[in-house]
């Protein structure tokens, strides 16, 4: 091989090394609304959804990382035919449902803003 060629290929592999490197490490990463979803758990917040539901999706891609500390109850069965339990004695009707700590309910895709007002939690960003 020649010495461009060689040098070329260490390029090449170091490149791959570092970026596998980089995207193993960034689920790690906390996400950005983390005190924001925790503090709608805390204020006693729950959303109602289903896996297969592209509304409850949506939602969800709105908190980004942090999506996994939303309070959240899955709510179909998991061959998507059917209702859990838990929501049915809850009564839900449709996905996404938000219910607040004093009973009332919102239903659809709610921005950060109206969760935040409905909660009195503030809508920061983590760093």
């Amino acid at each position: 091989m020649k010495p461009k060629g060689l040098i070329i290929t260490i390029i090449v592999v170091v490149a791959l090394i570092g970026g596998a490197v980089f995207l193993s490490r960034v689920p790690d990463r906390p996400g950005t609304l983390d005190t924001f979803a925790s503090c709608l758990a805390e204020k006693g917040a729950m959303f109602y959804g289903a896996f297969w539901c592209p509304h409850c999706n949506d939602q969800k891609a709105l908190f980004g990382r942090s999506q996994s500390n939303i309070p959240y109850t899955e709510c179909s069965t998991p061959d998507g035919e059917g209702q859990l339990q838990v929501c049915t004695d809850k009564g839900i009707t449709g996905y996404p449902t938000w219910e607040f700590a004093d009973g009332t309910r919102q239903g659809g895709v709610l921005s950060l803003e109206a969760l935040g007002e409905r909660t009195s939690c503030p809508v920061t960003f983590d760093e």
